[in-house]
């Protein structure tokens, strides 16, 4: 019976937090009790589901491995020219080699496929792995749902391990979230070494940065008397 095996990761645009790789290997026989169970793209699950079928996927699948890249690890690889796109082929293609499977299916995370796709070959040992790298497979590929559910709850325990350690609820670490932009502010303006688990490489901080610049000097300009 072959094994299949599907990966997917979460936290790839955060500023704050890891990003999180996950492979679900399972048996070819196995993949119709995925479905049966309620696997199907994280982002259409509340927590409370996804925590639910963690510990379903864990029972049903032959192998789990999961892949943690730091925010300080992603700043020192794109400091290196390495961009993000890169780093994800490489940590995909150790997980392949890994992995044992016959059959891999990678949600694609380049509107071109096909490109992302020869990224992964590049830094694949074994060549004898199919794999199928398309757009929105964890839509349609329970094995790659799967996936994405563990990226996502490791995701998820990652950013509460971090605000219990530093007593601040920054919300999901998304640049496009009140909370997390509201926390970089405060830290931003407070002119304190930023934390290891901020992505310092995202333009979102430069941005950031700038508005309180202005916001400054704005604030200079208006307590300046007027001459004259």
């Amino acid at each position: 019976m072959k094994t299949i095996a599907g990966i997917d990761e979460a936290g790839r645009g955060a500023i704050i937090g890891p990003l999180v790789i996950a492979c679900v290997a399972i048996s070819e026989d196995k993949e119709k009790s995925l479905k049966e169970i309620g696997v199907k793209d994280s982002k259409k699950l509340s927590k409370e589901k996804r925590e639910e079928l963690y510990k379903e996927i864990e029972r049903l699948a032959s192998n789990i491995i999961v892949i943690r890249i730091n925010a300080c690890k992603i700043d020192s690889y794109r400091k290196n020219n390495i961009n993000l796109d890169e780093i994800e082929a490489m940590k995909i293609a150790q997980i392949i080699d890994s992995c044992e499977a016959n059959v891999v299916f990678v949600d694609s995370l380049e509107k071109n496929s096909k490109k992302f796709e020869e990224m992964i070959r590049k830094s694949l040992k074994n060549k004898n792995t199919e794999l199928i790298v398309e757009n929105y497979l964890d839509e349609s590929i329970p094995v790659v749902s799967a996936a994405s559910i563990i990226a996502k709850v490791e995701r998820d325990k990652a950013i509460e391990d971090i605000k219990k350690f530093i007593g601040v609820d920054f919300g999901s670490g998304y640049p496009g979230d009140p909370l997390t932009v509201k926390y970089l502010e405060e830290l931003l303006s407070s002119k304190k070494e930023l934390p290891i688990f901020v992505r310092e490489s995202w333009i979102t901080l430069d941005l950031l940065k700038e508005k309180i610049f202005q916001k400054s000097l704005k604030d200079f300009i208006a307590r300046v008397p007027e001459s004259g």
